[in-house]
């Protein structure tokens, strides 16, 4: 089975900091797992993500994401190759305040032609399946034209999740996703969040510190047993 993720000899170090934050020698995701990430907070976890992701750099070792080797692209490309590849559910979500629920959950179809081509393939538009995945996670139809910054804090999170999801990406990262969410609309977020990167083929990495979540996924890998970096800097 190929690797949606490979990580060795990491090593990461935040500006003016004294020691490393993360030191990991190895871990992988292979194309189509479900991981659920643990550690406590300031552990690292969203450090890691971010470099999984490519929006931090390591400083030492290799990250790479389906094969590629993500501090090898320049900066334009690293951004292009993320935008195809990975669905992020940030813990502060990065929506764009002004502009509507929908035009959020759009967003990674404008900037990955790959993604539409991706929907348009599976038969679907982008708008349609923007519609599929609100209904999904419980956003009102009536809520997709307000601006993003008028949503309630779980609503931004479901928009989030929606916007991770749309256009069928090799790998989800989800940081710290239900946090903000009741039970009910957190059992539905996981069902949907499970089916659609199995009905994709997609690699899951799904980060918490709660525990009860774990036995939803394929394996568990605890942060604090791979993180070998001396105490300190986590994010």
């Amino acid at each position: 089975m190929s690797e949606a993720v490979m990580v060795q000899g990491l090593r990461f170090r935040w500006p003016g900091a004294a020691a490393d934050c993360l030191a990991v020698e190895d871990f992988r995701l292979a194309a189509g797992e479900r991981v659920f990430l643990r550690g406590p907070s300031g552990s690292g976890k969203s450090t890691l993500l971010s470099l999984i992701g490519g929006v931090l750099l390591p400083d030492a070792g290799t990250v790479a994401v389906h094969g590629q080797d993500l501090a090898a692209l320049p900066a334009g490309r690293r951004d292009r190759y993320r935008a195809d590849h990975v669905g992020f559910v940030f813990q502060l979500f990065n929506l764009l305040p002004y502009l509507s629920v929908l035009d959020n959950i759009l967003l990674p179809c404008r900037f990955s032609p790959l993604r539409a081509r991706r929907l348009a393939e599976a038969a679907t538009t982008p708008v349609d399946e923007a519609l599929r995945l609100a209904a999904r996670l419980d956003l009102d139809a009536a809520l997709l034209g307000r601006n993003a910054a008028a949503l309630s804090v779980g609503q931004q999170q479901r928009v989030a999740a929606a916007r991770a999801l749309i256009g069928r990406p090799a790998l989800v990262v989800a940081d710290e996703p239900t946090s903000a969410l009741d039970a009910d609309r957190q059992q539905a977020f996981l069902d949907l969040l499970l089916g659609e990167c199995a009905a994709a083929g997609a690699a899951l990495l799904f980060v918490s510190h709660d525990g009860r979540l774990a036995g939803h996924f394929d394996r568990v890998a605890d942060l604090a047993a791979l993180n070998r970096a001396d105490a300190g800097a986590g994010r």
